[in-house]
């Protein structure tokens, strides 16, 4: 194992190193290869650095040192529109006709410049099998200090029973393989040999997510929902998905139990393979994470299985995937998501945790596009305006009271990742007809969606063993959070970061970025004016009688 964890000896460069006479099934990231629902021939591999790629500079800053698959030149690019209001800018591309081709995202962050397919970890650790039998050295990347957990004997055990896919840098000197993404080659979604389960009289995916705690020492399952025609054959290889993600609740940070949420889109492979999906991962620019991640459309395996930053190291996941028959849906999710990406990137809006966090912005897209996902409201107006006291008197901070008023007033579908996994598998169950529900008037998008669904089929993917505490279900509520997270803050398990400021010359003058809240709400400076104008009122009244006291003494 200390093999593994050190490789300060090797020389690591984001450029492909030779490969000459290198372990069978190593090859650079993009040969024979997807990128979601494009094929990574399409692309170069390259980093931040880059000085003729056509990408935005903007994005290509905050990836100065990662790899990245850029388009090739020929390759025509997601634009952005002027408009700070995504929604609408969204809307307005799709109905202009623009969605129904997928254009070419600026940047796919591959983290890796070479994959090493169907290898299998020694169990001692420090070395591999090839897919040609010999043996080559394993190495890690580096631990990031900032991370709380890592790789340990444990991580060897697990991915030692089963085949794996690697993304990494082969050092041609050394004769090793640095692994910075693992992939467990049984992770499979296998249409072929799924039983149809749906969800029984009472069942919801509520109930689902919460099962087993969160499920995150529970093995990899599948379990087929609902599919269009029961008794045919199925053959869904290369058939275009959309895949709901939901990641549960981190087992060592109390800011962490609402879960992280994101959007997929891709194909399925000939087996079920889905780690090359593109995962459209939103993610705070404005901080470094302790983990390493950068928002950004990224690969599945990278996004789960990093072995810094991957979601699967520090909490359970769930996705709800939609097999389609056609790739027009998951286009119009992933050009439209593209757009938004764009301007984030130019700063031209900010992640904010309660008004723009990775569940609303990903849901605004399906919004914009026009798919009604039913609302369910905030969690309290009242309540939001006496934690807004509270909290701003108790900590002497304006910015403290208007934070948790935007978490108690803000959408839930839009606040929550778990309750925007809940309504929109709710809402596509019932576009498909697989639950009973409200009938409503179908939106073009709705009924183009309600088309193309041949299957739906929910995935859990299990917590991968490491030095990590385990983690748990996310929360679907603001009381539930309460009651999970310790009474006294101070004792809160919190991971700090550090500020990560954005180039004020790199912003567009012309662009002027979406302003954020005001620190004290109108609800409650109206409530301030009418107490401080009753007060007033009260006074003169006083003075008034006071007077007329004296005169008449």
């Amino acid at each position: 194992m200390n093999r593994m964890l050190t490789i300060a000896a090797l020389s690591l460069s984001a450029a492909l190193p030779a490969i000459a006479a290198a372990p069978g099934g190593l090859k650079d990231a993009l040969s024979g290869e997807r990128l979601g629902l494009l094929p990574a021939g399409h692309f170069r591999i390259a980093t931040g650095h880059c000085i003729d790629c056509r990408t935005l500079k903007q994005g290509l800053w905050y990836f100065r040192d990662q790899t990245l698959a850029v388009p090739h030149a020929a390759q025509a690019l997601s634009s952005h529109g002027a408009s700070g209001d995504m929604v609408r800018e969204v809307r307005d591309w799709f109905a202009s006709g623009q969605a129904d081709t997928l254009a070419y995202p600026g940047l796919v962050w591959v983290a890796a410049p070479h994959i090493l397919d169907d290898a299998t970890i020694v169990p001692a650790g420090g070395a591999l099998r090839s897919a040609d039998g010999g043996q080559t050295g394993l190495y890690l990347m580096p631990k990031i200090a900032s991370n709380r957990a890592f790789w340990n004997g444990k991580t060897t055990a697990f991915f030692a029973q089963r085949p794996v896919r690697m993304r990494g840098t082969y050092a041609q000197q050394q004769q090793a393989f640095v692994a910075r993404t693992v992939w467990p080659k049984d992770f499979i979604i296998d249409g072929a040999r799924l039983a149809a389960q749906p969800l029984a009289p009472g069942e919801t995916l509520r109930a689902l997510v919460q099962s087993d705690g969160g499920g995150a020492a529970s093995p990899y399952a599948t379990r087929l929902l609902w599919e269009r025609t029961p008794g045919q054959a199925r053959q869904w290889h290369d058939k275009p998905v959309i895949g709901v993600m939901l990641n549960g609740a981190q087992g060592d940070d109390d800011e962490a139990f609402g879960g992280h949420f994101a959007i997929a889109t891709g194909q399925l492979g000939r087996r079920g393979e889905w780690s090359d999906w593109i995962v459209n991962n939103f993610y705070n620019l404005d901080s470094t994470s302790e983990k390493g991640t950068i928002a950004a459309p990224v690969t599945m395996d990278n996004y789960l299985m990093d072995i810094n930053s991957g979601q699967s190291y520090y909490r359970p996941s769930y996705m709800l995937v939609a097999v389609l028959n056609q790739p027009r849906t998951a286009v119009a999710y992933q050009g439209g998501v593209q757009r938004v990406f764009n301007h984030f990137y130019r700063h031209d809006f900010s992640y904010r945790h309660a008004q723009a966090n990775c569940a609303g912005i990903s849901v605004d897209v399906f919004k914009a596009l026009g798919w009604n996902v039913p609302e369910r409201g905030p969690t309290s107006q009242w309540q939001a305006m006496g934690a807004y006291a509270y909290l701003a008197a108790k900590d002497l901070s304006l910015e403290s009271g208007r934070k948790i008023y935007d978490y108690l007033t803000e959408e839930q579908v839009r606040l929550y990742p778990a309750v925007a996994f809940e309504a929109l598998g709710e809402d596509l169950l019932q576009l498909v007809g697989a639950r009973a529900g409200t009938a409503r008037a179908l939106s073009s998008f709705e009924q183009q969606l309600q088309s193309d669904v041949e299957a739906l089929v929910l995935v859990r993917i299990p917590q991968i063993p490491s030095s990590r505490v385990l983690g748990a279900n996310p929360v679907f509520s603001f009381d539930e959070f309460m009651r999970r997270t310790p009474p006294d803050r101070a004792d809160w398990k919190i991971v700090p970061v550090d500020a990560r400021p954005f180039p004020a010359e790199l912003r567009d003058p012309a662009v002027t970025p979406v302003a954020a809240p005001a620190l004290v709400p109108w609800p409650v400076a109206a409530i301030l004016a009418g107490v401080i104008g009753v007060a007033g009122w009260w006074r003169r009244r006083r003075r008034r009688r006071v007077a007329r006291a004296a005169v008449a003494a």
